[in-house]
Formats: structure tokens, C-alpha cells, sequence
């Protein structure tokens, strides 16, 4: 249970730091870059996808199915 809680919380970690560096990049647009060229921008940078990453990991660590292979059990 606290190996969950804690990949939970690795997983918020990267959602959060990937959105700040992806928000924080909108600054683009202003200075003349298309919505295009901003996704192509924000897809090649790696503290970009840490917001996916951390997507992957939160959710990984709800759908995964805790010791004992109990199936139809609520995985909070």
C-alpha cells in the first residue's frame, strides 16, 4: 500500500512539473510561433512529457492490481 501511495505521489510529481514547463511555454505564441509549431516544440522536450510519464504512472498505479490478485476490488 505504500509502495502505491508513493508512485502515486512520484507520478503527481511529474504530472505537475511537465504542466508548469508546458503552460510556461505557451509564452511562444506571443512572439509569433503557430499552435503547430508550439505542439512540435513541446513533443521533442523532455520535461514536457513528464507530464505524460506522470499520466502514465498515476494511472498505472490505480489499474494495477495489488497482491493476492484480487479482482473486483476498488485500487484508491
Amino acid at each position: 500500500m505504500l509502495a502505491r501511495i508513493f508512485f502515486f505521489l512520484i507520478g503527481f510529481g511529474f504530472t505537475v512539473v511537465g504542466s508548469i514547463y508546458i503552460i510556461s511555454y505557451l509564452n511562444l505564441l506571443t512572439i509569433g510561433y503557430n499552435f503547430l509549431e508550439y505542439v512540435n516544440f513541446i513533443i521533442r522536450r523532455i520535461e514536457c512529457l513528464y507530464a505524460v510519464f506522470g499520466i502514465g504512472i498515476i494511472v498505472l498505479t490505480l489499474l494495477w492490481p495489488g497482491i493476492g490478485g484480487k479482482k473486483y476490488e476498488l485500487h484508491i
